[in-house]
């Protein structure tokens, strides 16, 4: 039961910061049309964190940290997709206003994924930190550990499209939905940047 609890508090902790992950699910949850259309973005942002967590748990993830060319990749790869992001999300219009806006299914699974396991401050996160904590446990504690992890992953990313989905009903102009788009995109943008100079 200790295991479970750690797990979870871990999870939790980890999970709650402003993240551009945590921020393109809850942006889908109140731009899209009705919650269920927002589920592809929570249900893809949840499966990636419980594979990374798998991996960093086993130890599979940390054959990432030990090629620099590998490293460079995935930032300069994530840092196009954050870009792009930033821009599709500045550019978007509240589904009050525009239904036709909202997301489809096929970018909503894309950019879940490139937020998810193309940042590599939550690949570092989750390696670092989970995959060490994880350390500690074996057998079936270890499995209580992993399972807490991953359940509070779904939690919080379902959670998140709710209170997406019951700010856009506090906002029926749509206007601060459309304020909460631009500052999504700068700070998906200076995200970016931050990664560039990490590259530098």
């Amino acid at each position: 039961m200790e295991a479970f609890l750690h797990g979870m508090i871990l999870a939790f902790g980890l999970i709650l910061p402003l993240g551009v992950q945590n921020v393109f699910v809850f942006s889908q949850g109140a731009t899209q049309p009705h919650l269920a259309r927002a589920l592809p973005a929570s249900i893809t942002a949840a499966i990636c964190d419980t594979l990374l967590i798998i991996l960093a748990v086993f130890g599979l993830s940390l054959i990432v940290l030990q090629f620099e060319w590998l490293r460079i990749t995935l930032m300069t790869v994530g840092i196009l997709f954050l870009l792009y992001m930033g821009y599709s999300i500045w550019r978007s219009k509240p589904a009050t206003t525009d239904h036709n806006e909202a997301l489809p299914v096929k970018k909503q699974i894309l950019f879940a994924l490139s937020v998810s396991l193309l940042n590599p401050h939550a690949i570092l996160d989750t390696i670092g930190v989970i995959g060490t904590s994880a350390l500690k446990y074996s057998g079936t504690e270890q499995i209580l550990f992993t399972t807490a992890c991953v359940v509070i992953s779904w939690l919080w990313f379902f959670g998140l499209a709710i209170v997406g989905a019951a700010f856009k009903k506090l906002d029926n102009s749509g206007k601060l939905m459309i304020i909460f788009n631009k500052c999504s995109a700068i700070f998906i943008w200076a995200t970016a940047i931050y990664l560039v100079t990490g590259l530098l």
